[in-house]
């Protein structure tokens, strides 16, 4: 069975995200929470890079590669459905190994459980 990722749509859902519990790593921020009316049913999680990182082709390429590995991540580990992600990438994602990234991401994500 596949789950789907679905992303964060309104503005007061990433404010109030902002607010909850947060994980730092040298390539991420991971910042969850339980939202109210969210579908248990579908990974509820949204990627964003800053503008600082470079130009729209660079950060595509960052978010291709965090969903992935989120696609992934649903497969090989348990990810706790009642939670909402918001996944905040660093320019070191750029110019590191997939799989150092997919290593890091996988151990930050087995420690929210």
């Amino acid at each position: 069975m596949k789950t789907k990722i679905s992303s964060l749509s309104k503005n007061e859902d990433f404010k109030s995200l902002l607010t909850g519990k947060k994980i730092t790593n040298k390539y991420l921020t991971i910042f969850f929470k339980k939202l109210s009316g969210k579908n248990n049913k579908k990974l509820n999680i949204s990627f964003v890079t800053q503008k600082k990182i470079g130009n729209a082709v660079k950060r595509n390429k960052i978010k291709r590669r965090l969903k992935n590995i989120m696609n992934d991540a649903i497969k090989k580990i348990s990810l706790n459905f009642n939670y909402s992600y918001l996944v905040i990438a660093k320019d070191t994602v750029l110019n590191n190994k997939y799989s150092n990234i997919k290593k890091t991401l996988f151990s930050d994500f087995e420690r929210i459980e």
